[in-house]
């Protein structure tokens, strides 16, 4: 787990990779309850995979494992520049996170101690050569202010 404090220690990472994370399951279990928050079909029987909303809807339990920012005022996901689903995770399977800060920039909106965050996120299945989901994530992070 990498702790991150400052927008000066963040900004020193850039181009670093963390992780990868630990292992989750994606059970059948987790398949219906997310059919039922969303409303969308259930994924059951022999071949069945996770849909891709869901194993991108996972991305905040993942990175948890692998980072978190002490120190922070206020976190704002601000978006995602782009995802894709390369390759299906296959019900029962475990998945990991693998993360990558590509780019950390000062923010000037008015709250002192900000900085825009994007980072790579590469999720895999145990087994598979493809990863499952690869997305951009863009964050907005605002530090508390050193006296």
């Amino acid at each position: 787990m990498r702790v991150f404090t400052s927008a000066q220690e963040l900004a020193a990472a850039v181009g670093q990779c963390i992780g990868p994370g630990p292992w989750q399951r994606v059970d059948q279990a987790r398949l219906d309850a997310f059919a039922d928050a969303t409303g969308g079909p259930r994924c059951t029987g022999l071949g069945a995979a996770a849909p891709g909303y869901l194993t991108l809807s996972l991305l905040p339990l993942l990175v948890h494992d692998v980072y978190r920012f002490d120190n922070v005022r206020l976190g704002v996901n601000y978006g995602v520049n782009r995802v894709r689903f390369p390759a299906p995770v296959p019900v029962g399977a475990a998945i990991r996170l693998l993360a990558r800060i590509a780019e950390v920039e000062p923010v000037d909106d008015g709250m002192p101690g900000g900085v825009q965050l994007i980072t790579q996120l590469t999720i895999r299945a145990d087994g598979q050569d493809k990863p499952c989901c690869v997305a951009e994530t863009v964050s907005r992070i605002y530090f508390e202010e050193e006296p």
